[in-house]
């Protein structure tokens, strides 16, 4: 066997393996939920959106729910104690990202500990059906905080380049965006820095990062970063644009990702 041929066979049998592995992926639904940010639009309205919101998405009845952050408007034990009974009517696993109304928008010890103490870890990753799904708390990468954000920073580049060898699509999710319109644009109060966002943007681009979801802006915002698809999605709480509110329900299968909005059904303030 010649050293030629034997370097065919191999290539054949990567791309045959590839293909395997893009064809047996089943496709899937989850929903991305933002700023349910109890307290925001007013507490009560708060409470029923949210409520009508699990109520429409357990029709759906997709795989999971992701929420990206601020999960209540003042984070103490009743708002918290409200979120998560609501949160329990889901059918299916919700996976929660911190907000800045969450942690604080400078996290301290104390904010982390209790938010992690009654919520649970504020970083982390999840599989659904093959397809990774990497958990950031964006609030670390807003405001440097001592020990956490360095930590943090080690931990999401270490997952993401991990998974950037394994041939399959990536998610990752936060809260805050890492962009508005441009990655070249100023720092404000709705983006990034730009040192981390310029880091952050080098690893996703390398790692084969397929959509990036926040929420935080109250706005719409769709962009697409080097084929990343980059989405702050509606809330359930208030939006500045005057869209409705609602939720992004995305589907996922071996070639494409496609996302759409589902207003929530009118309910009484």
């Amino acid at each position: 066997m010649t050293v030629r041929f034997y370097t065919y066979l191999v290539f054949v049998i990567v791309i045959a393996n590839v293909s395997c592995v893009n064809k047996t992926q089943k496709p899937f639904y989850f929903v991305q939920l933002c700023d349910t940010q109890l307290g925001m639009g007013g507490y009560e309205h708060d409470v029923k959106s949210f409520k009508q919101a699990v109520a429409q998405i357990n029709e759906l009845n997709p795989d999971f729910v992701v929420i990206c952050g601020d999960l209540v408007h003042h984070a103490n034990e009743s708002s918290y104690a409200d979120f998560k009974s609501i949160k329990d009517g889901f059918k299916m696993p919700c996976y929660l990202a911190p907000g800045n109304h969450d942690v604080g928008n400078v996290p301290t010890d104390s904010s982390l500990k209790y938010y992690r103490n009654v919520i649970g870890k504020d970083y982390f990753t999840f599989q659904n059906k093959g397809i990774p799904f990497v958990v950031a708390n964006t609030q670390l990468w807003k405001a440097h905080v001592t020990n956490e954000s360095d930590k943090h920073q080690q931990w999401f580049k270490h997952t993401l380049d991990s998974l950037g060898t394994t041939n399959t699509k990536v998610f990752v999710l936060g809260h805050y965006p890492i962009f508005l319109k441009t990655p070249e644009e100023k720092e404000e109060y709705f983006n990034l820095p730009i040192a981390i966002r310029q880091e952050v943007l080098v690893l996703l681009k390398k790692n084969n990062v397929t959509a990036y979801l926040s929420g935080h802006t109250h706005e719409s915002i769709i962009n697409n970063f080097e084929n990343i698809q980059m989405v702050s999605g509606e809330t359930t709480s208030k939006n500045f644009d005057k869209r409705p509110l609602g939720f992004r329900l995305w589907q996922v299968t071996s070639d494409t990702v496609f996302h759409e909005f589902v207003p929530l059904k009118t309910i009484e303030n």
